[in-house]
């Protein structure tokens, strides 16, 4: 679950789309998601959910260089859900 800080990247970079799909005379005065259809652009959180689905699977199936030092670690302090922290 993104942090309020994360969420207001989010939302930044979503408005930075929002407003470049509106560059294209043909699709300028359709919706946000009409656009993207006719652009065939994904939305920006299923860009997300596919990369994170893409590293999941990178690291169950030993896609990564053998090199890197990728290490998972549960947080202590997480109550309601069981996170973990990636570092390299």
């Amino acid at each position: 679950m993104p942090t309020q800080y994360r969420q207001g990247q989010i939302k930044d970079l979503e408005k930075v789309q929002m407003r470049a799909t509106k560059l294209f005379m043909t699709v300028k005065y359709l919706s946000y998601k009409e656009r993207l259809a006719r652009l065939k652009l994904p939305t920006l959180k299923y860009r997300r959910t596919r990369g994170d689905m893409i590293e999941v699977y990178k690291i169950l199936t030993d896609k990564y260089d053998n090199n890197v030092n990728l290490h998972l670690e549960r947080q202590k302090d997480s109550i309601t859900r069981t996170q973990f922290e990636m570092s390299l």
